[in-house]
């Protein structure tokens, strides 16, 4: 097991081959030692060169209530009125600091999405 550190986009390609041959290492075995080490390196390389930006606040708080089948008059309890909603939603009204904390417990979207400028 000869593991090189990932630097370059050739580098990147026989690491992601070399996974892909090892895939199916069992933990415990010099393959799956290295399948740990290289998935590592992978994930690193792979976050330093396609970083992910965070989503809109408001579009996170939509696709949320898609997945957990919510209408706006269930966002209503959470943040008040529907009309209240509807504004949030509509990027006409800014979400308050108690908006942000129900809505970080009740639809699990964390903080760090919800308190971005938009």
């Amino acid at each position: 097991m000869k593991i090189l550190p990932i630097r370059n986009e050739n580098d990147y390609q026989k690491a992601l081959n070399r996974l892909e041959d090892i895939f199916d290492a069992k933990k415990g075995t010099e393959e799956g030692d290295e399948l740990e080490i290289l998935s590592i390196l992978i994930d690193r390389y792979e976050n330093e060169q396609f970083p992910i930006g965070m989503p809109d606040p408001i579009e996170a708080i939509k696709f949320r209530m898609e997945q957990l089948g919510m209408k706006q008059k269930d966002l209503a309890e959470v943040v008040g009125f529907k009309s209240r909603v509807s504004e949030i939603l509509n990027k006409k009204r800014k979400l308050t600091l108690d908006m942000i904390r129900k809505l970080n417990t009740t639809l699990h979207i964390p903080t760090e999405v919800l308190i971005q400028d938009y």
